[in-house]
């Protein structure tokens, strides 16, 4: 009678474990979103957990996205990583190469039995991460890519056609002279130097990175970027900062703060700045594909992505996995990546969710949030623009950043700085190799 009425008790008072049957599956999101972003992570998670009773996503923010790349690989080898980490395009061949440490997308969602379609989703995305078997590694989350905006309150101060914005580098040059005649202090910047002038440079003009296919096809890959295309365009930049038509604003998105205040009249940045700049600018802009150089053969071919997949980590339970292919099939869905896309400015990663959100009719009132998309279907991928996987490129970039600056500030000719940028480069690729052999 007593254990009776102990039981009594305890289950009155909330004391009780509840039952096995109702007990939900934490899975652990590590992310590296922050601000408003993180808030829309936070709404996607609440989503998917009042869509169903067995799994309930926990997102964490784990800092920057070298740091919470770093920290899944490091809670692997303790035994504990989480179920999913964000990881940022340039960590692909990384997360490849930790040996076991991740559950490829694909495999992910047969073991589970979801519905998976790989043609479903954007090619230009899907291409970044697909092995050669034709294998999604990971899953599209937070894509953009590189875009061209100008402040056309600015162009028609210079006496330019706001409504008739450069394509060309060459009619840009124009352009920037005549908005620097006309007072503006500064006539263009750029946030990513590397990712819009290396990296998409080069897939937009249908030129290697690198050989292997951009690093896809083998990790024994070396880099092309002393090309005599590189090197021209690296040229063209430090001749506009001589003639004080470009103004270097640093490695991140520093140019887009520039833009947005008004001091520059044009801007090549990521597409899911577009967010920012329509709340921040007080004056009228619009987006555009980035200019090309028109005497370059195949020009302009397709932009690559920047931004974010979600990598599964191995090491979990089988029922785990079945909770994070469920989280990826509400992830996929037509209405949520509409609303991901429309909050952000990140582009969707479905067709299905491309089409919903134009027959919604958001284009047409908001022209330009879908350049990036246009920019990235504008060709069928090549070899040379369906994106890139080198190893240890978190540090390849910093090195081709660090030879811009040389040019631009005056210290090195375009020709030698890029050779430098080579052959420091490939040091750092033959140090990846060997260690993944």
């Amino acid at each position: 009678m007593r254990i009776k009425t102990l039981a009594a008790a305890l289950a009155a008072a909330g004391l009780l474990a509840a039952p096995a049957a109702f007990a939900q599956t934490e899975i652990q999101w590590w992310h590296s979103m922050s601000g408003q972003h993180n808030d829309k992570i936070n709404e996607i998670a609440k989503g998917f957990n009042a869509s169903q009773t067995e799994y309930k996503l926990m997102p964490v923010y784990k800092g920057s996205y070298p740091e919470s790349m770093t920290a899944a690989i490091a809670a692997f080898r303790a035994g504990n990583p989480p179920h999913i980490v964000q990881v940022f395009e340039v960590g692909t061949a990384t997360m490849m190469a930790a040996k076991g440490a991740i559950k490829p997308v694909t495999q992910l969602m047969k073991d589970a039995g979801e519905p998976f379609n790989p043609k479903a989703y954007l090619p230009a995305v899907t291409g970044y991460y697909t092995d050669n078997r034709g294998n999604m590694l990971s899953m599209p989350f937070n894509s953009s890519s590189a875009i061209f905006y100008i402040n056309k309150d600015a162009f028609k101060k210079a006496g330019l056609d706001p409504n008739k914005p450069p394509k060309t580098w060459k009619e840009f040059a124009v352009a920037a002279g005549k908005l620097k005649a006309s007072g503006q202090a500064c006539a263009y910047t750029t946030g990513w130097p590397s990712w819009v002038h290396i990296e998409n440079f080069s897939a937009w003009h249908n030129v290697p990175i690198g050989t292997k296919e951009n690093g896809m096809a083998g990790i024994d890959t070396t880099f092309q970027i002393n090309s005599p295309a590189h090197v021209k365009h690296v040229a063209m930049l430090a001749d506009f900062a001589k003639n004080g038509w470009f103004t270097y604003s640093g490695r991140r998105q520093e140019g887009e703060d520039r833009f947005i205040s008004g001091e520059c009249g044009m801007l090549t940045s990521s597409s899911s700045a577009i967010g920012k700049i329509r709340k921040g600018a007080k004056f009228e802009f619009s987006a555009h594909f980035l200019p090309y150089h028109d005497d370059i053969k195949g020009a302009p071919q397709n932009s690559i992505i920047g931004g974010a997949t979600l990598w599964v980590m191995s090491g979990k339970k089988a029922a785990d996995y079945k909770g994070v292919a469920k989280f990826f099939s509400y992830l996929s869905r037509p209405e949520v990546q509409m609303d991901w896309h429309t909050s952000t400015g990140y582009v969707p990663i479905t067709l299905a969710a491309y089409e919903m959100t134009k027959k919604s009719g958001y284009y047409e009132k908001n022209p330009g949030v879908d350049v990036a998309i246009h920019q990235l279907n504008n060709k069928a991928p090549t070899a040379n623009s369906k994106g890139l996987r080198f190893g240890g490129f978190v540090q390849g970039r910093e090195v081709f950043e660090e030879e811009m600056e040389s040019v631009l500030q005056g210290k090195k000719p375009a020709k030698a700085a890029m050779d430098d940028a080579v052959k420091r480069g490939n040091v750092i690729l033959r140090k990846f190799e060997a260690a993944n052999k």
